[in-house]
């Protein structure tokens, strides 16, 4: 990211000792670039919060009218209280509320939205060093909130009176910069006007031409796609004053911060099971073309289908609060693989099953996996308790039932 040429930036290399998935990524139809956009076109996009690989979401920021004397909170609209019971994974903090942070009331009303009711550890420990200017490398297990650690101070930073981009997000799936966005999105939208755009490979370059020709303060990109609107000049990131590298483990002199004492998350239970390749159903290796793989994700994130099927490209980073069970259908090599295959459950603290279907060949995998996480992956019992994943046998009483 040298191209960037910011002064004093903050980079927040997050890492969870994870390599990065690449691959090439086809195009999906429409044009890749080049043609003059019209006004019309131009117009099209304006008061667009972000554009998401040619598809237009209007911005919904809110204008909240507090007058002095009233409790702010009080006109908040919180979700659900979430009970189910977390792991030591993120309720081992300090005991710091985001308020300690001085952050902005509009800011913070986004925060509490979002169903995020105190920091996390690697909250805890980034966001004051991110909000001093100092750069940091942190790691963290998968699902502890590292996307809140960076977000919170990024979007704090911000100068909404200025049109130009000041922060950059880098990640390396398409699906997790679509996640990022929509997090940014969220938490930002009683800011009034915080402008986030996300882009990456693969996908029509002109539509992003277009966008950035308005207002966009937070860019959130895969390598490829950024690096190639920079070097055509569209990009226009003289005064880019935050840059965060997600799965990056190279700075200079960062400040550091390490939460990884043990790799596997506390509140999933890992199992495995002998089957033969005949037992195996080939079958769900179809291939989706990329506006089904959309649909179904969108599917799948909202509640309206239970079970997904699908490669190690929706295991990096991807958040759904209500997956519980991973089956690997095939057994991982690489222990890092694994690692992101059963972190899709027992996201940020909570309970979570993982079942490994295991053949003859893969026992050497199975043993290797085992002493590299310094875990156990225990023959799958016959009958499995519920509690171990069902969030009705392990949720907290509700405030009222309790003695």
């Amino acid at each position: 990211m040298s191209t960037a040429r910011t002064e004093n930036p903050v980079i927040m290399g997050l890492s969870s000792q994870n390599g990065q998935l690449r691959g090439p990524v086809k195009p999906s139809g429409g044009p890749g670039g080049g043609g003059t956009p019209t006004q019309q076109q131009m117009n099209q996009l304006k008061n667009t919060n972000t554009i998401n690989n040619g598809t237009q979401q209007q911005a919904q920021s809110v204008t909240t009218t507090i007058k002095p004397g009233d409790d702010w909170k009080k006109t908040l609209k919180l979700p659900p209280k979430d009970l189910r019971i977390k792991t030591s994974d993120v309720t081992s903090t300090k005991g710091n509320e985001f308020e300690d942070y001085c952050l902005k009331r509009e800011l913070l009303m986004g925060i509490f939205e979002m169903g995020w009711e105190k920091p996390s550890p690697i909250q805890e420990e980034s966001i004051p060093i991110a909000l001093s200017g100092r750069d940091i490398l942190a790691r963290a297990k998968n699902g502890t909130g590292k996307s809140g650690a960076y977000l919170i101070p990024l979007l704090e930073r911000l100068d909404l009176k200025k049109d130009n981009i000041q922060a950059m997000v880098i990640v390396p799936t398409r699906e997790l910069a679509l996640q990022v966005s929509q997090i940014c999105i969220q938490v930002s939208k009683h800011m009034g006007g915080a402008k986030v755009m996300a882009t990456t490979g693969g996908t029509n370059l002109r539509d992003d031409i277009m966008r950035l020709d308005d207002t966009v303060h937070v860019v959130i990109a895969t390598p490829g796609r950024i690096l190639d609107l920079i070097k055509k000049g569209v990009a226009k990131v003289d005064h880019v004053q935050m840059i965060v590298l997600d799965e990056n483990s190279h700075l200079q002199k960062p400040y550091e911060i390490n939460l990884m004492e043990e790799l596997t998350l506390k509140g999933v239970t890992q199992y495995y099971a002998y089957v033969t390749e005949r037992q195996k159903v080939h079958c769900l290796n179809t291939l989706f073309s990329r506006e089904h793989r959309n649909r179904v994700f969108h599917d799948f994130r909202n509640g309206l289908c239970r079970n997904l099927v699908c490669t190690d490209l929706f295991t990096r980073g991807i958040d759904i609060q209500a997956v519980n069970v991973v089956i690997n259908f095939d057994f991982p090599k690489l222990a890092e693989t694994y690692l992101h295959r059963i972190g899709r459950s027992g996201r940020f603290g909570h309970l979570g099953l993982a079942i490994n279907l295991i053949t003859y060949d893969d026992r050497f995998n199975l043993k290797s996996i085992e002493e590299q996480l310094g875990t156990e992956i225990k023959p799958i019992p016959s009958n499995i308790d519920k509690s171990l994943y069902v969030a009705e046998y392990h949720s907290e009483p509700v405030e009222d039932d309790k003695p």
